[in-house]
């Protein structure tokens, strides 16, 4: 079993909650509910498996508060 960390925002246009999975080329969809977005995320990352373990482009570090006065 792998975990993935996922970038997840929000499309002020349509609505739908956004996802992307850093590093990992081709790993990114949509949803309506953050519950759709998730499986739809899932089965990407499932499908991209399927040619076998990927290489990741870059590696998720974490998030920053960026504070501009």
């Amino acid at each position: 079993m792998r975990a993935y960390t996922a970038v997840i925002e929000k499309c002020p246009d349509t609505g739908l909650f956004v996802g992307y999975i850093p590093g990992l080329r081709g790993a990114h969809s949509q949803g309506e509910t953050l519950d759709e977005l998730n499986r739809n995320l899932k089965e990407v990352v499932e499908l991209l498996l399927e040619d076998g373990e990927p290489e990741l482009e870059t590696e998720f570090v974490g998030i920053q508060s960026v504070v501009v006065v």
